[in-house]
């Protein structure tokens, strides 16, 4: 599971990061369906990203040229009948990916990378009221480059010239090492040889795209623990991140 998460980074940074660019190509949208990028939907960094909030995605034009977008976080399939649905697909297992009927079209030509900071998980402490939040991170510093899958939706009922919405999903895998004690399973982390392998609308083979989906290596991530401010998705700052000491929480739960 993987439900909330640090997006801060500009688009530009993102670019820079992902050798990624603005540019759209009018052929190359009208085949893929990728959403146009000008003018670009200017996003606040946040640092508590929710389910159907917006953020930033790493995607591939049908040159496959990797392009940032802004993107719905919850998947809306083009079939669904409303936007609802999109809140209880934030999250794709990728060990069934290539069997369910909502991923598998999408695995074969629909790949995003998700750029985190980091992200948080809650894990259950013994003799603590409430779930301790923690902050999972990479040891260095840099992004987290997380596989995922996007569609293209519109209410059918608003008509043919009603707006085209774009939404992702994250992809997760069974925990490592290091998550395992907090959580069973994690982001599918994508290290960058394998960037333009993802993101290729070209390529289609669904076992090869399969053996990328594993457990990050043990030692990659680090995490804190965190004040329970996360819990409210309206507490959006840095501040959310900031190691907090465990014997005081344990104090003022006893």
């Amino acid at each position: 599971m993987c439900g909330r998460f640090v997006s801060s980074n500009t688009p530009d940074r993102i670019a820079s990061y992902f050798g990624a660019s603005f540019d759209t190509d009018p052929d190359a949208t009208a085949a893929t369906g990728v959403p146009p990028l000008e003018p670009i939907r200017p996003l606040r960094e946040n640092y508590n990203v929710a389910p159907t909030n917006d953020i930033y995605a790493v995607v591939a034009d049908a040159h496959a040229h990797p392009v940032v977008r802004a993107f719905h976080w919850g998947l809306v399939p083009s079939w669904a009948k409303d936007v609802k649905i999109g809140s209880k697909m934030i999250n794709a297992r990728a060990e069934t990916l290539a069997e369910k009927p909502a991923f598998k079209s999408l695995f074969r030509s629909k790949r995003v990378i998700v750029p985190m900071d980091g992200f948080y998980e809650w894990k259950v402490v013994p003799g603590q009221k409430t779930k301790q939040p923690y902050f999972i991170h990479r040891r260095d510093g840099e992004p987290l480059a997380v596989a995922g899958l996007w569609a293209a939706w519109r209410d059918k009922a608003a008509g043919p010239d009603a707006p085209w919405l774009h939404s992702c999903t994250v992809i997760t895998t069974s925990a490592n090492a290091t998550m395992a004690p907090v959580h069973d399973r994690m982001p599918v982390l994508l290290p960058p040889a394998v960037w333009p392998q993802w993101l290729d609308p070209d390529q289609h083979d669904l076992e090869a795209l399969s053996a990328l989906l594993v457990p990050a290596p043990d030692d990659l991530l680090v995490m804190h623990p965190v004040s329970t401010a996360v819990n409210n998705v309206r507490n959006k700052g840095p501040e959310l991140i900031e190691m907090i000491d465990l014997e005081q929480v344990e104090l003022a739960d006893s």
